[in-house]
């Protein structure tokens, strides 16, 4: 039994918990990662074929930041909060939020 003041969360669908919520954490860490990840791109432009040799510490610093995030519980669980947020307002609406993709994508054929 749920009192007043707590909030019953709608049961997410697999795709919902394997797939959505940690591409949405993906995009928000190399956000929160976005100096690494300048760093390992910058890195592979101006190495050529030699990056992976060159830029293995790149690498390592880039990947020890954006796991610090993926194995996060309270950065999934703000995820999670965001994403039913978003399909909560997709629900009652019926406007997807517009996201940097689907501006790439033609409208027309």
């Amino acid at each position: 039994m749920t009192t007043e003041t707590e909030i019953v969360e709608p049961p997410l669908r697999h795709v919902e918990t394997d797939v959505l919520i940690p591409k949405m954490m993906r995009a928000k860490a190399k956000e929160r990662c976005h100096q690494e990840v300048k760093d390992f791109t910058d890195c592979c432009k101006d190495s050529g074929l030699g990056m992976v040799l060159k830029c293995r510490q790149q690498n390592t610093t880039l990947r020890a930041c954006l796991t610090k995030y993926y194995k996060d519980p309270e950065f999934y669980e703000m995820c999670k909060q965001e994403y039913l947020l978003q399909k909560r307002e997709f629900l009652e609406t019926g406007v997807r939020k517009s996201s940097k993709t689907s501006s790439k994508l033609p409208t027309t054929m």
